[in-house]
Parts: C-alpha cells; sequence; structure tokens
C-alpha cells in the first residue's frame, strides 16, 4: 500500500473530487442549482415570448443589492429569500390572467435570478477553500453553458404544444427543493459588512436608467432620435461617475471607477469581454439569411458559443500561479480571434455553407472559449484585489458588472445593426453590414487585452509585496 505524499494529499484536497464529495458536494449541487435555475427561466421562456428589457434591469437591481442581503441574513437565509422571491415571480407568470400580471411577473423572476446568480459568487468564497475556487466558478460556468443547450429544446416544447404556463408550473417544485436545500446546508451566519452604509439608490437607477435608454436607441428609426437616446446614456453615465465618487453609499467597492486601480482594469476587462459576445444574438438570424440553414440548425450553430465557454470554464478552471493568471490576457485573444473570423466567414454566401462551416463553427465557439478560458481567473481576481472589509460587495458586484454589460452591449449592437442596415432585403446589403458588426465588436477584447495586462502586473506586484 503506497503512503500519501503531500503532494499527492495537496492535490485531492484541491481536485474535483474534493469539489463533488462531502459536504462541498451539497454545496455546490445548491450554487449550481441556482444558477441553472435562472439559466432555464431565461432559455426556455425567451423561446415561447421575447425577452424584455425591464427583466434585465430587474435582474442588476437583484445582483446589486445581494451583497446587503448576504450580509444581513447570511448565505443560506440569502440564497432561500432569492429562491422564494424566483419562484413568487414564476407563479405570477404561471397563473397570470393577463400581461400586464405576467410582465410584473417576469419582472419579479428577474430580480429573483439576479439574487440567485450574484449570490453564487459571493458565497463561493464563503463556503470553499481558497483551492477550490476556481473550480467552483468552472461548474457554474458549465452549468450556466448545459442551461444555454436545453432550455431552448424544453422552451420549444411547451411552445410546440401550445402550453406555456406549464413552463412557468415546471420551475415551482426545483425553487421550492433548492430554497429547502439552501435554508439548511448554506451557512447562516450574518455578517456586519456594509449594513450600516446607505443604498445607493441613485447609482441604481441610473445604471438602469443607462440600459433602458440604450435599448430604445436601438428600436429607433432615424438617426437622431438614437444619437439622442444614446447621449442621453452617456450624460447618464457621466452622472453615475460623479454620484459614485461623492455617494456615502457606494454601488461597487472602492476604486472600482479610479483608472489607475487594478480593480477598475478588472471590471473593465469583464465588461469588454461581454460586450464582444453580445453580437451573437444575430448568428442565428444571419445564418438562415445568408446561408439557407434552417432555424434548428442555426440555433444549434449559434449554441457552440455557450459551449465553447462551458469548454474554456473546464479547461482552465484547475490552473494556479502564473498559469492561471495569464487566461485573463489569452481569453480575450481567443475572442478577438473568433470575431475576426465570424467577420470574415459570415458574409461568404458564394462558396456554399459546406466550404466555411469549419472556420466559421470554429469563430463562434471561439468567443465562447475566450470568455470562459478567462472567466474563473476573473472571478478569483475581484476576490483577490477586493478592498478589506468589501469583499461581499466586491463579490456581487461581479453580476451586477456582467449583466450590465450584457445588456449594454446587446443595446449597442441592436444600434449598430440598424444603422449598418443588417436587416436589408438585399443579400450584398446583410453581408457587408454584418463585416461592419463583428469587425467593430472585435475591438472590444482587442481593448480587454490592454486592460487584462494591467491586472495581471496588479496581481504580480501585489504577490511580490506578500
Amino acid at each position: 500500500m503506497l503512503d500519501k505524499t503531500p503532494e499527492t494529499t495537496e492535490k485531492a484536497e484541491s481536485g474535483w473530487l474534493a469539489l463533488l464529495s462531502g459536504e462541498n458536494a451539497i454545496h455546490s449541487i445548491v450554487l449550481s442549482g441556482g444558477v441553472a435555475l435562472h439559466a432555464l427561466n431565461i432559455y426556455v421562456v425567451t423561446t415561447i415570448m421575447p425577452s424584455i428589457v425591464r427583466e434585465i434591469a430587474a435582474s442588476i437591481l437583484g445582483a446589486a443589492l445581494s451583497a446587503r442581503l448576504l450580509a444581513a441574513v447570511g448565505a443560506g437565509s440569502a440564497y432561500a429569500i432569492g429562491a422564494l422571491v424566483f419562484g413568487l415571480g414564476t407563479l405570477l407568470c404561471a397563473s397570470a390572467p393577463d400581461m400586464l400580471v405576467l410582465l410584473g411577473g417576469r419582472a419579479v423572476q428577474g430580480f429573483g435570478g439576479g439574487l440567485l446568480y450574484a449570490l453564487a459568487y459571493g458565497v463561493i468564497r464563503l463556503v470553499f477553500a481558497p483551492v477550490l475556487w476556481t473550480r467552483a466558478i468552472g461548474l457554474i460556468s458549465a452549468t450556466w453553458g448545459t442551461a444555454t443547450l436545453i432550455g431552448p429544446a424544453v422552451g420549444g416544447m411547451f411552445a410546440e404544444f401550445a402550453t406555456w404556463r406549464a413552463a412557468f408550473w415546471s420551475l415551482l417544485p426545483l425553487t421550492a427543493l433548492l430554497a429547502a436545500l439552501a435554508f439548511w446546508t448554506l451557512p447562516r451566519n450574518a455578517s456586519s459588512e456594509g449594513s450600516r452604509t446607505p443604498l445607493p439608490v441613485l447609482q441604481l437607477m441610473l445604471l438602469i436608467g443607462i440600459v433602458l435608454a440604450l435599448s430604445i436607441a436601438s428600436t429607433l428609426s432615424t438617426p437622431t432620435e438614437q444619437l439622442a437616446s444614446v447621449g442621453a446614456a452617456v450624460a447618464m453615465f457621466a452622472a453615475l461617475l460623479l454620484v459614485e465618487r461623492r455617494a456615502a453609499g457606494k454601488l461597487l467597492p472602492s476604486g472600482s471607477f479610479t483608472i489607475t486601480a487594478p480593480l477598475a482594469a478588472l471590471y473593465a476587462t469583464i465588461t469588454l469581454l461581454m460586450i464582444g459576445m453580445q453580437p451573437e444574438i444575430y448568428v442565428p438570424y444571419l445564418l438562415q439569411e445568408l446561408h439557407g440553414l434552417s432555424p434548428l440548425v442555426a440555433g444549434y450553430i449559434a449554441a457552440l458559443m455557450s459551449i465553447g465557454w462551458t469548454a474554456g470554464s473546464m479547461t482552465s478552471a484547475h490552473w494556479h500561479g502564473d498559469r492561471a493568471q495569464q487566461t485573463i490576457f489569452a481569453g480575450p485573444g481567443f475572442g478577438f480571434v473568433g470575431l475576426a473570423l465570424i467577420a470574415v466567414f459570415m458574409p461568404m454566401t458564394g462558396f456554399g455553407f459546406a466550404t466555411i462551416a469549419v472556420p466559421l463553427s470554429a469563430g463562434i465557439m471561439a468567443v465562447g472559449f475566450g470568455m470562459g478560458f478567462a472567466w474563473p481567473h476573473i472571478v478569483t481576481a475581484v476576490y483577490d484585489l477586493a478592498p478589506t472589509g468589501e469583499e461581499e460587495k466586491a463579490s456581487s458586484s461581479i453580476t451586477t458588472v456582467q449583466l450590465f454589460a450584457a445588456a449594454l452591449g446587446a443595446a449597442l449592437a441592436g444600434l449598430t445593426a440598424n444603422l449598418a442596415g443588417i436587416e436589408a432585403s438585399a443579400a450584398e446589403g446583410v453581408a457587408r453590414a454584418t463585416q461592419w458588426l463583428f469587425w467593430l465588436f472585435s475591438l472590444a477584447p482587442a481593448l480587454a487585452m490592454l486592460t487584462a495586462r494591467r491586472v495581471r502586473r496588479a496581481r504580480a506586484a501585489r504577490a511580490a509585496g506578500e
């Protein structure tokens, strides 16, 4: 019988088996279950009915308030409350007598889903040893990616049989089970972090206002109206910076809006990476319009981006040290290459789809792979760079920034597509607009490579000083 060396013991304590056994397994199920519930809700229901801006705004609000809830009642109670809020919204949707109640229910669902998603990142730091953080984040990423594949198929089944209410009813037992598991298995000890600071109400209103203004801009018909709406968003962002600097109650941790601060560079990296992913919403349409693919085939080719995110997370989640830090720079590189491949091959309509299928599919997958490859280490960098005493706020801020960036990117993609004429009747016009869209958005991961360098230097300097 071989004795366990310190090296093999350390590997065992930091490996996947450690994450998926004993008490850690229960915690993993609860945290990934909350994320799965939120993701399934998004992808099942949006197959049946279009997503609306108020759901995104409600999710941002829930994410921003998650740190306060966690500090006030502890992880178990906070996660259970998030699940119950989500369940209330689901019940409202399932029993809605009219569209107004249905929209209200979707907003409540969005708020609860934002709480669950943000709490997952905050609770990881509390229930797992630091050596397991990146694996736990990788597991959450894999859960989200799986839901993006299963969700549309399940939603399509409900839509085909015209039983949209059943899509909501089916989520209720899972929600109840999650709430009970979270309450009984996660720690319920509260902390005092942030409990006496005022709520950042004005900053939240401005943040949501920016999303609404840009979303409206993407639907307007004239350039003058679009520019006016974008101008309003820019003005609100300037006001947000001013208010956040002076407010007693901060929306994000200290230094988040200071250009020279490492945390600001990290949030900029998250924002740019998320923006670079948002032209994905046009991939199914373009595959159908330019290459004549069926909606089903086009949808699953577009899903390669989510598969890439999952593959990227699972590839790098077990890395540590300098190798792990390099992923924050390499991830945007994959994203840039992927968007460039889409920009080059998507508009090629004269060669037959079989000719371009491989490089185009590789490009779509590379965009998601780059994000997933960097994501576990981006999150742990936020943990590492969080100011002392603001760790919970930093954890919840990951989802706040991520959701805001996704909404911002989607609105900018819609605005760019409209200005470029991506829905023009002629295939040549659609192809030209496609080039504009993807080349322009490839600038986002290119800039993220620059901000990622700053993050890496800051973490290296911090490690050297310890």
